[in-house]
């Protein structure tokens, strides 16, 4: 388990750990768990794609401007996609409130210790909303820069986002989150002027340099600055994954294996008596 948090474990899976041996050690119960949330997120994703909806999963730190990225784009783009969001926070139900005050079912979930959604809670928000009557769905992760990109929620696409009052060296630092973007978008644009240690530029090359190839957008969306380039990939994205699932076709998204290596048990310190060292005698 994630030494810090215990991570692993969410409201969502506990039942799971009810029906393992007593005698499980904490690495197979990881995998029991990392399995079962996999099996969980492609019944999560053949469910939406029935529906020809197409979920787009926000991750970043907290306070990079998530809801407020969806507020704007829902006012811009709810009178031509029906759109619900789950909200994910370790506590209260202010995002969601945020967000139903623009028109659109919002569920929120609240994960307690646990940094990251799975694909278990999921299931259980996607019980919440009328399915038949959506087109697009975001799940907006819990804030946090590294555990959300290892779990597969049962969604098609990932959406970081990266703050300019944040560093702009944040994707070297945290390649596990941008390796799996689809879209990267750099947020508040509109403090640009104000900062003389941010660029643009710059992280995008820290993206390059990670071998993504994903597009970089720049926005405001307080400032309403950059918003019709992103509301615009939105669409053609929307589009794109009806036409796939004509097809009986899907999208997977890129969930980084190698993350959950950071939820793996720490080496366990074990004793052994150790034989003494004498004075070699002649």
């Amino acid at each position: 388990m994630c030494d810090t948090c215990g991570c692993n474990i969410t409201s969502g899976n506990r039942h799971l750990l009810l029906d393992m041996p007593k005698a499980t050690t904490p690495v197979s119960v990881l995998s029991t768990l990392l399995a079962h949330n996999d099996k969980q997120a492609e019944t999560n994703r053949a469910r939406l794609d029935r529906q020809g909806i197409l979920a787009v999963n926000l991750m970043s730190s907290p306070g990079s401007g998530k809801t407020a990225l969806l507020e704007a784009t829902i006012a811009q783009l709810k009178s031509r996609l029906r759109i619900a969001v789950i909200e994910g926070d370790l506590e209260t139900e202010n995002d969601a409130a945020r967000i139903r005050a623009q028109g659109v079912v919002a569920h929120q979930i609240t994960t307690g210790t646990a940094c990251h959604l799975d694909a278990h809670l999921v299931e259980g928000a996607l019980d919440q909303i009328d399915l038949g009557q959506i087109d697009l769905l975001f799940i907006e992760n819990v804030g946090n820069l590294v555990c959300p990109a290892s779990f597969d929620l049962g969604h098609h696409l990932n959406v970081t986002l990266l703050s300019v009052t944040e560093g702009d060296d944040k994707p070297a630092k945290y390649p596990v989150m941008f390796r799996a973007a689809d879209l990267m978008l750099v947020t508040k644009s509109d403090l640009l002027p104000h900062l003389d240690d941010f660029s643009p530029q710059r992280a995008e090359q820290h993206l390059r340099a990670l071998a993504n190839p994903a597009p970089v957008l720049t926005l405001s969306s307080r400032k309403n600055q950059g918003m019709e380039v992103w509301l615009q990939w939105l669409q053609e994205q929307v589009v794109a994954h009806k036409s796939r699932v004509a097809q009986q076709e899907t999208l997977k998204p890129r969930v980084q294996k190698e993350g959950r290596a950071l939820h793996q048990a720490a080496p366990a310190v074990r004793f052994r008596p150790v034989k003494p060292v004498h004075d070699h005698v002649d």
